[in-house]
């Protein structure tokens, strides 16, 4: 009996070893593990907050991305991947940051400058201009280096507690003041807080972007629903190189882990478990 429970052990060590090496082996091929979108807020050396990368673990893992061959992408070539109408450069990689903060401009800008990255900024109108927030005049200098902008709402109110009025104009309104200071479409939102529901995908729809991106983990793969799209969050702490890294190989993977405490989370009986699902 002991025999059998030793061998049953094995074979799922083993198992679960095998498919963590299949994932590493292939984590830099975007046709089998997808594309990664990485997620930060703040980059500066002032704030300690889990939200806040200081800028010496931000160049660090920006510097990782250039020396191990990763090409920085545009929301238009994710979204003709994802339509099945394009094709990506070798380890492409979309880095994004959420909010609008000055520090994007004053650090995490320089930074990318110097490795030859750009990437994609999510605002909140309300908050533009404001301190510790990003001007307009900013925005226009980063959109000459090619970083682009979305759509972070206007007051950044998660909008699956919005009735449809205001969730409309939520959308509607924050899409059409980005566009009109830099002259070009805005394609692409970033729900606040990462929260979506049915109706906010369908008015995200009619408000004529044409994807959206969550906090939920994961890479994105060609015929996933694109309003729905997965993130990389990438957090400040101990380790975080390697946080970052890790996440970056083994992020779709974990994101099994990821659902079932969301899962769980949401059940009646069975929500006191979801404190001990781990979140790699």
């Amino acid at each position: 009996m002991k025999g059998w429970i030793l061998t049953g052990v094995l074979v799922v060590v083993a198992a679960i070893v095998g498919i963590f090496a299949y994932w590493y082996v292939n984590a830099d091929n975007y046709r089998i593990a997808g594309v990664p979108v990485l997620n930060y807020h703040q980059v500066n050396d002032t704030y300690k907050t889990p939200l806040t990368m200081t800028t010496a673990d931000f160049e660090k893992q920006i510097k990782y991305l250039h020396d191990n061959g990763y090409h920085a992408i545009t929301q238009e070539q994710l979204l003709q991947y994802m339509n099945g109408t394009g094709t990506l450069p070798d380890k492409p990689v979309l880095v994004t940051f959420d909010d609008g903060y000055v520090d994007n401009y004053e650090q995490a800008y320089p930074i990318m400058k110097k490795y030859n990255m750009t990437g994609t900024i999510f605002l909140i109108i309300n908050l533009m201009g404001k301190t510790g927030y990003l001007t307009w005049n900013q925005v226009h200098a980063m959109a000459k280096d090619g970083f682009e902008f979305g759509s972070h709402t206007v007051s950044h109110k998660p909008l699956t507690q919005l009735d449809e009025d205001h969730l409309r104009q939520e959308l509607v309104e924050s899409k059409a003041r980005i566009e009109q200071q830099l002259g070009k479409p805005v394609t692409c939102i970033a729900y606040p807080e990462g929260k979506y529901n049915d109706l906010v995908e369908l008015e995200t729809k009619r408000a004529h972007y044409e994807a959206a991106f969550t906090v939920n983990v994961g890479k994105d793969f060609p015929g996933e629903d694109s309003y729905a799209l997965d993130r990389i969050p990438i957090f400040e702490g101990f380790g975080s190189f390697w946080h970052f890294k890790f996440r970056l190989i083994f992020s779709d993977l974990t994101s099994h882990l990821w659902r079932v405490r969301v899962y769980l989370e949401n059940t009646k009986w069975f929500k006191p478990l979801a404190q001990y699902v781990p979140l790699p």
